[in-house]
């Protein structure tokens, strides 16, 4: 996997100290509130997991899962597999936590969707906000880094689910990605 990468854009030391600065912007909005840690699967949950060991304040923890890119490079439509109980969510505040702002039509969509099943706010915190790539307007209330438009692996961020293990952010070879997509363009997929 190591020769997959291109170059380390964020290693150990500094995903650590970009988490606990987020934590503790986190604390500073959260601290005396009821509120609920939204996990975006499957790509944050090691950056939710990270945060939330950071957060010395009472909350609750549930999981909703969404994908827009499946095995390609180009986000396409919003699928939304499960979202949390109702009681999870209304009248609640929620921190919705997703590895990578990109296009912005995932948290914008599952924003809207836990707005309107009843939560009392959403607010938003992501890992890694790439801005070139918006589509639609949105920015999260809260993000660790921001990083240029190279396709990201590494600290939860996939590449046709793999390299979610690896302990830093690297940027992927073109020539691997291109590879694959290839090889799925052959087959039909």
């Amino acid at each position: 996997m190591q020769d997959d990468i291109d170059r380390v854009l964020f290693d150990e030391a500094e995903i650590l100290r970009g988490i606990d600065r987020v934590a503790a912007e986190v604390v500073a909005a959260y601290e005396g509130k009821e509120f609920t840690v939204v996990s975006v699967l499957k790509g944050s949950c090691v950056f939710a997991s990270d945060l939330i060991r950071r957060l010395p304040i009472p909350l609750e923890l549930a999981f909703v899962a969404a994908s827009s890119y499946g095995d390609r490079t180009e986000g396409g439509d919003v699928k939304v597999n499960f979202f949390p109980a109702e009681k999870e969510i209304a009248g609640r505040s929620l921190l919705l936590v997703d590895d990578i702002l990109d296009t912005g039509r995932t948290l914008h969509c599952l924003k809207n969707e836990l707005l309107s099943r009843g939560a009392a706010s959403v607010g938003t915190c992501v890992f890694l906000d790439k801005p070139s790539r918006r589509s639609v307007e949105f920015e999260a209330d809260f993000r660790c880094f921001e990083v240029e438009n190279l396709f990201v692996v590494g600290y939860g961020l996939d590449f046709a689910g793999r390299y979610r293990n690896l302990p830093y952010v690297g940027a992927l070879r073109s020539e691997v990605y291109e590879r694959e997509l290839q090889a799925a363009e052959r087959s039909g997929s």
